[in-house]
């Protein structure tokens, strides 16, 4: 019996975007996380007294600022040595030969593939070779499967690959290659990276994304980790056992709103939901994208005193216990209870207003001169802060807090609805 944890997309110490905007940000535990989770790794294992470890590429997300990262990896891979634990890695898109320019001599427990060609290696002590190849350059549009050898009778054989297989969404394209492709080598498991999102893509053979060891942003939700493999006597993969990694667990917490008046019960669903993710995380920091949704009265109020709200609901995520919740991002996805097309046909003013809005929603590079002079109509502290906040990367959501603010007041009168 053989045993062996495939992992990959370690991108250890991936600079985290947008911390610097967020005062109460956990910032140590969200830059360190990276680092944590492929310690968790290691340690996972020296625990399970594995027989190796193959890593599917990007261990680095890029060029290292430092030696600290080198060092830190290394220090790592000797842990394993330690316990005569072998590695097999190759290299991504991320750490390709051309992206790395500061280098350390790795342990003698760690062989990393050639970038040039396919390589097969055969693990001392036991019927297994691995097939693999790294990437010499950030991208490569060519089929790397192709060069990969024929299985080698009477063994287990594994191939090690960074790829985009077939294409998935939010993924760059690069060594695509197709579920055919693999299955014509004969190989029994086919250990795969570049994908973050974690996939068995087949079962014969084992075809295996292993995703990512710490989920990086919104994108990412949900367990990150690893597969321990087991390959019985007969040189067939007996399971595939998924180990947890992340020690920060993104998740979006969608809150339904419909027909929601109170902001009391607002406040008891986000609180609710913090919990289930909460206990969901089993102790890990929940990195948080909270979704607002559905028809309610309070669609304008959601974008007008947006600060206020994010307050509220950082105050709730302190009642879950510290570094338990932390809110990245509150995205308001409501929409009013009143009818934009009714409200056009109330007066001619109000039907210009709306089409104006509607036609921002379109054109929404610049702020158009009639949404500012209708600015002029806000609160002088909601106006200074629209104006103050308007830039490249906001306007869209910046011009939906517009729309939702002056639908609002022309949909309502004295706080009841026209």
């Amino acid at each position: 019996m053989v045993r062996f944890l495939h992992a990959a997309d370690a991108h250890i110490d991936s600079p985290l975007r947008g911390l610097d905007s967020h005062d109460e940000a956990p910032v140590d535990v969200l830059r360190s996380a990276t680092r944590r989770a492929f310690e968790n790794l290691i340690q996972l294992a020296i625990d399970e007294n594995i027989d190796f470890l193959v890593i599917a590429g990007d261990l680095y997300d890029g060029d290292w600022k430092d030696y600290n990262t080198g060092l830190f990896l290394r220090g790592q891979l000797a842990r394993l040595r330690d316990n005569h634990i072998p590695v097999y890695l190759i290299a991504g898109n991320h750490d390709a030969a051309s992206v790395i320019s500061r280098k350390l001599s790795l342990p003698e427990n760690v062989h990393v593939f050639s970038t040039r060609t396919a390589e097969s290696m055969e693990v001392a002590g036991h019927p297994v070779v691995i097939h693999g190849r790294g990437f010499p350059s950030r991208a490569v549009p060519e089929n790397l499967v192709l060069d990969y050898p024929a299985a080698v009778p009477n063994k287990f054989n594994l191939g090690l690959l960074h790829t985009s297989l077939t294409d998935r969404p939010g993924h760059d394209t690069y060594a695509p290659c197709s579920v055919t492709d693999l299955r014509q080598k004969g190989y029994g498991y086919w250990a795969l990276g570049h994908i973050h999102q974690p996939e068995v893509v087949s079962k014969d053979p084992w075809i295996v994304f292993a995703g990512n060891c710490q989920g990086r942003n919104a994108g990412e939700v949900g367990p990150r980790g690893c597969r321990l493999v087991t390959v019985n006597d007969l040189l067939e993969v007996e399971n595939t056992e998924w180990h947890d990694l992340d020690v920060v667990r993104w998740q979006v917490l969608e809150i339904d709103l419909a027909g929601v008046i109170e902001e009391s019960e607002v406040l008891r669903r986000v609180t609710k939901s913090m919990a289930i993710a909460g206990s969901e995380a089993g102790g890990r920091l929940v990195a948080a994208r909270v979704v607002f949704t559905g028809a309610t009265p309070l669609h304008g109020s959601l974008h007008r005193e947006s600060h206020r709200w994010r307050a509220e609901l950082l105050g709730r995520a302190q009642d879950q216990g510290e570094e338990a919740i932390w809110i990245e991002r509150i995205k308001v996805s409501t929409s009013p209870v009143y009818d934009p097309a009714q409200l056009a046909e109330r007066d001619a003013l109000t039907k210009i207003v709306l089409e104006i809005l509607e036609q921002a929603r379109v054109e929404s590079g610049n702020l158009p001169d009639e949404i500012k002079e209708m600015l002029d109509v806000l609160p002088p502290e909601v106006r200074i802060e629209v104006e103050s906040d308007w830039d490249e990367s906001q306007r869209s959501a910046l011009m939906e807090d517009v729309r939702a603010i002056l639908l609002d007041a022309l949909g309502t009168t004295g706080g009841r609805t026209a």
